[in-house]
């Protein structure tokens, strides 16, 4: 049962390339090493405020879903809880990074809702997919983009647990995994240019 699952074997271990393996809640602790400090380059900055913006997104999605009171199964409920932890914790981690790097990190930006997202649970979960999706897709897509190593082992370690987000949420949708919870064989990159069109209905 997931309320039964604990914050740790829910984000679970990601294994990177090398061989070397670490826990979603490692891949935090190294946004925030001093090791990642002292060589973070202007671009890494730069996605990791890109990757901000989409994580404010997601950490509020989820917090006004919590908060509506629709999730009439515990299963349910304790899913989105736990996605919603993740999610915030990293808003925080990005957040403390970005400025322990000497950065400025980007503001909260409004956000924007259709009508209805947060009436019935049908509604929340094919957005959350959404979400979910855009937010696999830009982790993936801005990785060539990062310069220092530590940090792009953090980000994949938070890649791995955005896919299993995606995963879970697919399932509860009750999409068919290839072809619907996932597509082919690998992940799809998205381009900045195509994660900002995904998300911006999203915002005012």
């Amino acid at each position: 049962m997931l309320n039964q699952w604990s914050r740790r074997k829910f984000m679970g271990r990601t294994a990177l390339g090398g061989g070397a393996v670490i826990s979603g809640e490692a891949a935090l602790a190294m946004l925030t090493s001093t090791r990642v400090w002292a060589a973070a380059a202007a671009g890494d900055l730069d996605v990791l405020n890109f990757a901000l913006t989409l994580e404010y997104l997601e950490a509020d999605f989820y917090a006004q879903g919590n908060a509506a009171g629709i999730f009439t199964e515990q299963k349910t409920k304790d899913l989105f809880a736990l996605i919603g932890s993740d999610e915030q914790a990293h808003v925080q981690a990005l957040t403390d990074t970005i400025t322990k790097l000497g950065g400025q990190p980007v503001a909260k930006p409004t956000v924007k809702y259709p009508d209805g997202t947060f009436k019935e649970v049908k509604t929340f979960v094919t957005t959350s997919k959404t979400f979910e999706e855009v937010g696999v897709g830009a982790y993936l897509g801005q990785a060539g983009a990062i310069t220092d190593p530590t940090i792009l082992q953090a980000a994949a370690g938070i890649f791995g647990v955005e896919c299993r987000h995606a995963a879970l949420v697919g399932k509860l949708a009750g999409l068919q995994p290839e072809g619907g919870i996932y597509m082919g064989a690998t992940e799809t990159a998205k381009s900045k240019d195509q994660v900002l069109a995904a998300v911006k209905p999203f915002l005012s």
